[in-house]
């Protein structure tokens, strides 16, 4: 099996390893912010956001994976359910971006990041395996490579229409 088989598969399990997770998670959280901070120490979690650095994109790849259209599911507006999968090289960032508007769930597929997030006084550390819900009032973070090795993470989220071609300029 090629290298590149070999992600993609592991891509399809580890996404259904974070829907899965990440539901629990939001499930059994009591509140917005802990459930986007689920990897915060409890006595480094902020009840009111923190300023956040604004941290401009660097080494960093953005693929869309696939896209469903929910329209009128459930009563849904005009939304899509996107996954990505997103590359950050050493020394590379994921731009300060918030989800007030933007549910996500994100799983670590290879790498080590680290996160600096708006609810969380110290950096968050993420290695391959780990998973991590993003949503909710001022929720926002930058992420950072500070490895060795390129890091790959697969985003699952939920974007409106204007989202829909933004793969290579924003989140």
């Amino acid at each position: 099996m090629s290298d590149e088989a070999k992600i993609s598969r592991r891509a399809a399990l580890g996404a259904a390893a974070a829907v899965a997770a990440g539901s629990a998670g939001l499930m059994t959280s009591s509140s917005p912010v802990e459930a986007a901070n689920t990897h915060c120490p409890k006595d480094k979690m902020l009840t009111k956001p923190r300023d956040l650095e604004t941290i401009a994109e660097k080494f960093l790849g953005r693929q869309t994976l696939s896209e469903v259209d929910l329209k009128g599911w459930r009563g849904l507006g005009d939304l899509f359910l996107r996954m990505r999968r997103l590359t950050i090289e050493p020394g590379g960032f994921v731009p300060t971006h918030y989800h007030d508007d933007r549910p996500s769930i994100v799983f670590v597929l290879q790498g080590e990041l680290i996160e600096h997030n708006s609810f969380c006084t110290t950096p968050i550390v993420h290695r391959a395996g780990d998973w991590t819900a993003e949503f909710g009032p001022f929720v926002g973070h930058w992420w950072e490579n500070r490895g060795t090795q390129t890091a790959i993470v697969l985003s699952a989220d939920v974007i409106p229409p204007e989202y829909k071609d933004m793969d290579d300029k924003d989140m």
